[in-house]
Order: structure tokens, then C-alpha cells, then sequence
């Protein structure tokens, strides 16, 4: 069950005087997670977020002891398994067809599953201050490094300079988060339809393995003009 629909049941049941079952762990996440997207870690007080879910604030108070706990819950949830899948897709040397669909699925199904976590992150680095950008940076970082491991030596050998890695990794990232972060702009330039449909994500997952490849694969190796094969013919 979706939160927006736990959200509209907990709702019903109000008003018809019966009583809702309370919500589960990942309900509470859920509802977190796209309350955060949308207003901000400042912009959401905890009788917001139970309000959301037909709760009172000390109930909530059970299942996280502070609204910064339960940021941090949110973070951990998003983060923790992308950091995870970077650690398990390092594989020194060329860049094989097998590791970068594994990795791809993976990514894209997790991300689709929590589709408010990008523009979360997004709102986070333009907006937030203070200890909510020291809780970002602490997942950022080994998510960053991680991100730069898998890469490195693929993009030494695809003709990316050093000085160009760093560059290279961020927008890789960004390839990955910028869809989720303005699916919309599909739907409202586009007409696309349903940017979190099985067919627009199958055709944003071929997207990025077309693009990773062109990146990160090997150089093609340049035809020599007819000037350049005379010189080599003497």
C-alpha cells in the first residue's frame, strides 16, 4: 500500500468513527520522506506528519524519538542500499556489460520504490543548513567514494583525464538522480504520460546504459587520413 492510499484510509476511518489500523514502520517513512521532498526538514513540524497519518504527536514519538531520528531513518532507508550496491559493483579493470545491468536494475528498482528520495536530496543541498546537511554529507561522502572507486580505472582507460574524475563521477550521479529528481518535466513538456510507468523507466534504464557505456567505454580507435598513411608508408 502506497502511503497517499494508508493516508486516505487512516482518513475514511476517521470519519466514519471506525478505528484505523496504526501505521507500519515503512508507512511512517514513506510519508516522511515525501513530506521532507516537498517542504523541507525546517518545513515539517512532527503534527504534520502525524496529522498525515491520523496520528497524535506523542504516538509518533513511539516509533521516533525526534524529527531528527526519523530524518535520519528516512536517509538510511534511501541511501544505505545505494551506498551498498556501488561497494558490491567495484570491479577493477574494464567495464563489463553483465556488472553494469545488474547494477542498473538494481538502482532504477530502488529508486523507483522511493521516488521522493531524489528530490529530497536535491531540496537538502540548495535548501538546508546546519545538522541537516552534516546528516547528508555523512552518507554523501562514502556514497561519492564509492561512486568514484567503480569508475576510476574504466575512465583512465576511456581517456578521461585525472583532474576530470571528479567531474566525471558528479555527473554520472547526476544522470542517475536527475530523472526522479524532474520526472514532471515528461509529463508536462513532453507528454509522456506517467514518468514512473513501467515503460518510461525500462526506457530511462536503457538510457543510462546507453550513456555509462558511451562514457566510460573504450576509445574507438581513429581511422588514419590518406596523409597520415603515406607518412607511415615511408
Amino acid at each position: 500500500m502506497s502511503p497517499n492510499t494508508a493516508t486516505s484510509a487512516a482518513r475514511r476511518a476517521r470519519r466514519s468513527g471506525a478505528r484505523a489500523a496504526p501505521p507500519t514502520r515503512e508507512v511512517i517513512l514513506d510519508t516522511a520522506e515525501r513530506l521532507f521532498a516537498a517542504r523541507g526538514v525546517d518545513g515539517v513540524a512532527v503534527r504534520d506528519l502525524a496529522r498525515e497519518m491520523c496520528l497524535t504527536a506523542p504516538s509518533l514519538y513511539n516509533h521516533f524519538r525526534s524529527k531528527q531520528a526519523l530524518y535520519d531513518a528516512v536517509l538510511e532507508r534511501g541511501l544505505r542500499p545505494i551506498v551498498d550496491l556501488l561497494a558490491a559493483a567495484w570491479h577493477p579493470g574494464a567495464l563489463r556489460p553483465d556488472h553494469v545491468r545488474v547494477t542498473l536494475d538494481r538502482l532504477m528498482e530502488h529508486l523507483a520504490k522511493h521516488p521522493h528520495l531524489a528530490r529530497l536530496l536535491q531540496r537538502a543541498l540548495l535548501e538546508e543548513t546546519g545538522s541537516a546537511q552534516e546528516r547528508l554529507a555523512r552518507w554523501l561522502s562514502p556514497l561519492y567514494r564509492g561512486g568514484f572507486a567503480v569508475i576510476r580505472e574504466t575512465a583512465t582507460a576511456a581517456g578521461w583525464d585525472d583532474a576530470e574524475l571528479p567531474h566525471l563521477t558528479l555527473g554520472l550521479f547526476g544522470l542517475v538522480f536527475a530523472y526522479f529528481t524532474n520526472a514532471t518535466v515528461l509529463r508536462l513538456v513532453a507528454d509522456a504520460g506517467d514518468p514512473y510507468s513501467a515503460e518510461l523507466l525500462a526506457t530511462e534504464r536503457a538510457f543510462l546504459e546507453k550513456a555509462i557505456f558511451r562514457l566510460l567505454g573504450p576509445r574507438p580507435r581513429r581511422t588514419p587520413n590518406i596523409r597520415q598513411r603515406r607518412h607511415l608508408a615511408r
